[in-house]
């Protein structure tokens, strides 16, 4: 199995480093404000019964995105 893409592909339980957003600016500049920065560690924490938000822990804070935003946030691809 690839390895997520995505915050959106990023498994329950999982963590992975973010590498950059791909959002309009002004949406890009509010999720950095909340703690999503290239570089830092994200932890898949938990999801809706429907599976959509999810929730992240950033930066020790947590967060909920919906599955459409989440797949624009990348992550770095392990080696």
């Amino acid at each position: 199995m690839p390895p997520p893409a995505t915050l959106a592909d990023l498994p329950l339980g999982a963590t992975g480093v973010l590498r950059d957003l791909e959002l309009a600016p002004t949406h890009a500049r509010y999720l950095m404000e909340l703690g999503f920065l290239p570089g830092v560690r994200v932890l898949a924490l938990a999801a809706a019964p429907s599976g959509d938000p999810r929730v992240y822990r950033v930066d020790g804070a947590e967060l909920a995105l919906r599955r459409e935003t989440a797949r624009h946030l990348m992550l770095e691809q392990a080696l």
